[in-house]
């Protein structure tokens, strides 16, 4: 049972600059408790070279004024509700807030994304899968965007569908679709990363999208453009082991040339709800589809780890390269690496990518 101090603390480590969903999830193993967490961030900052400040308690208190004020609630990454897909990724959001109902989480899950411009036929066909999927028993979940988003959440709202939104909880975007997102936060789940008050930021749609991907057992991608959102979704699919599908369209079409390139790549043609329900229905754990990459394994930081750090830094470029590979160049334990990494991620030196992969910032 949490505590209301240690969930406090929670909040507060997690609103802490530099710290991430990895960098959470070591710092809770390693301390044990996020209060002695926090305790620990300026003498891990500073290895990092950066003095630190944690989150003010007053901000703390704000936001979960505000989450109150929006008839919200937060969602921790250990709590029984907690969807057990997502929970399988490595960048787990480590703490959500949610309105609406959240034993949807607990079902059969299939993303539905596209196109915001989205042609008028397309639309039509996502309505269709969508309604369809949720007649058989399947929630919808979507990023309530513009386009092939909206129109799969309006399909799936009697059935069950999620929202997963870029903002914070409080904020509607995009605006046209402030009545839908109420309706979704009533009759279904609606989930946001962000804190209450944060406005729809560019970088906060990829880190939505992987919450889209992670939800779900496939990722059906109905109309997308070469260099969509919705393809980095699919991309996160693959590489978290899930199902990735598309609908196929005209080459002559550029809204079309995404869902054909996944295609190429290894995704499942799909071309009616049946598709997709045969493949889900029978997932294992093991896609047919064989557009993915693996993501490096995640190591836990051991309470004992030797205090000597390897010099992760002089190995580090801004092109972004696989955790497993600094292990094997350092010569050093993938104990020993993380803890490397989280010090320079925590003094503002490191940036995660998708794929258990790291950069310098």
């Amino acid at each position: 049972m949490l505590t209301q101090d240690e969930a406090f603390a929670r909040i507060r480590l997690l609103r802490s600059p530099n710290v991430g969903p990895v960098s959470y999830r070591q710092l809770l193993r390693r301390f044990g408790n996020a209060k002695a967490a926090l305790d620990a961030l300026p003498d891990l900052a500073a290895r990092g070279g950066t003095p630190y400040r944690a989150a003010s308690a007053d901000r703390v208190s704000a936001e979960i004024a505000a989450a109150r004020a929006a008839k919200a609630r937060y969602l921790f990454h250990d709590d029984p509700d907690y969807p057990a897909l997502l929970g399988e990724l490595d960048s787990a959001p480590p703490i959500l807030t949610w309105r609406g109902d959240l034993a949807l989480g607990k079902r059969p899950t299939v993303a539905i994304v596209g196109a915001r411009n989205a042609s008028a036929a397309a639309v039509k066909l996502a309505r269709q899968f969508a309604h369809e999927l949720a007649e058989a028993g399947f929630v919808v979940v979507s990023g309530l965007a513009r386009g092939i988003d909206g129109a799969a959440h309006h399909a799936a709202l009697d059935g069950g569908t999620i929202a997963v939104i870029a903002s914070g909880i409080d904020i509607a975007y995009p605006p046209e679709h402030a009545e839908l997102q109420e309706a979704i936060a009533n009759q279904g789940l609606l989930l946001a990363e962000q804190p209450p008050g944060s406005d729809p930021l560019a970088r906060h749609f990829p880190a939505r999208n992987r919450i889209i991907a992670g939800l779900a057992a496939g990722t059906l991608v109905v109309e997308a453009a070469p260099k969509s959102g919705s393809l980095i979704t699919a991309r996160l699919a693959g590489e978290a082991g899930r199902e990735v599908m598309a609908v196929p369209g005209s080459p002559l079409e550029a809204r079309a040339q995404g869902c054909n390139q996944l295609i190429r790549e290894g995704a499942v043609l799909v071309q009616c709800a049946a598709d997709v329900i045969e493949l889900i229905e029978g997932f294992k754990g093991q896609p047919r589809s064989t557009f993915r990459e693996t993501a490096a394994d995640f190591e836990a930081l051991p309470d004992d780890l030797d205090d000597t750090v390897p010099d992760i830094a002089s190995l580090l470029t801004m092109a972004p390269v696989a955790v497993d590979e600094l292990i094997r160049q350092s010569g050093a334990s993938g104990a020993a690496v993380q803890l490397a990494l989280l010090e320079l991620e925590l003094g503002g030196g490191l940036v995660r990518h998708a794929g258990g992969r790291v950069s310098r910032a």
